[in-house]
């Protein structure tokens, strides 16, 4: 009776085209949550992912571990970020890279579109999840990965990454409108590390952190020192906290500002390594994004929606 079932599932698979094995969701881990999301909106039901870095989770100094180790050797695509962004990581990626399907999707930028690192020779900002302009060319990555992978769904794998492009093209378009709406002078984004650029760039900011690109660097008296000078200066009076950071050294700075006679108050919490809680409208990039052109308007002194682009953000904000 054994025989016979097994003998009849053997020729019951033989009978089936061969797409119809193919049917299971690849699986796919990615480094951080911004990637991850943009995995999910391209490969939809066609895909199981896995990220790596939750809430809260600093990659700059995040090491894989053994489950990490297991999860990317069983994947059928490995998507880390590169741009030396994961800097803990990438012997291990690229050992990895021989035996498995792994891609950096943020290597694929055209560099003359980056920032270069002040700290490391031939290094780039890695933040680049701050522009939904330069966001856009990783998602079109990220499709071409999964379709390399799986190129009998390259149809579906586009079309949801065109409606996922023209969605981040709305975000972009709130952030242009409700910034602009910031005072002239209040154009100053003092954060806790130095994440923010492209977003300063693309939505006409000055970007201040009182540490460097990686939060892995140093914030010495100098630097919160010549920070407390120039909020008193400029008469700046809002700094914002990031969920990633530790907010030590923005209370010193918000400390030495006191000190000179100047009120200088936090504007709010930006997401700026990783995306809010799994299940949250601020868990996916749209949502993160939207929640940090919302805080920092109204932070800055701009009218803005309570609830965000489109009513989703959390109260309280």
């Amino acid at each position: 009776m054994i025989r016979r079932s097994f003998l009849f599932a053997l020729a019951l698979g033989a009978a089936l085209p061969l797409a119809a094995w193919a049917e299971a969701p690849l699986k796919v881990v990615a480094t951080t949550g911004m990637i991850a999301d943009a995995v999910q909106q391209v490969g939809g039901d066609q895909v199981e992912v896995k990220g790596l870095m939750g809430p809260g989770v600093d990659p700059h100094g995040y090491r894989q571990t053994r489950s990490d180790i297991v999860a990317a050797t069983r994947a059928d695509l490995v998507l880390w970020h590169g741009l030396y962004l994961e800097a803990q990581m990438e012997d291990f990626f690229h050992d990895l890279g021989r035996k498995r399907k792994v891609v950096a999707v943020a290597d694929a930028i055209d560099k003359s579109k980056l920032r270069a690192h002040a700290d490391y020779a031939d290094k780039y900002d890695p933040h680049v999840w701050m522009s939904p302009v330069l966001w856009k060319d990783v998602v079109v990555e990220v499709q071409k990965a999964l379709t390399d992978v799986r190129p009998d769904s390259a149809a579906y794998f586009a079309a949801n990454a065109q409606r996922f492009l023209a969605e981040i093209d709305q975000l972009d378009a709130y952030g242009k409108k409700v910034l602009a709406q910031v005072p002239e002078d209040n154009r100053v984004l003092v954060t806790a590390h130095d994440a923010f650029a492209y977003f300063g760039e693309e939505f006409g900011f000055e970007v201040l952190g009182i540490q460097g690109i990686s939060t892995q660097s140093e914030a010495g008296l100098n630097r919160i020192g010549e920070l407390v000078n120039t909020l008193v200066a400029r008469n700046l009076t809002a700094v914002f906290v990031e969920s990633s950071v530790s907010d030590r050294s923005m209370r010193a700075l918000i400390e030495g500002a006191s000190a000179k006679g100047h009120t200088v108050s936090v504007g709010g919490e930006l997401y700026s390594d990783a995306m809010g809680e799994p299940g949250t409208y601020e868990g996916t990039y749209i949502g993160m994004l939207d929640h940090n052109i919302t805080v920092i308007a109204r932070g800055l002194g701009a009218d803005v929606p309570e609830r965000g682009m489109s009513g989703k953000l959390s109260a309280g904000l």
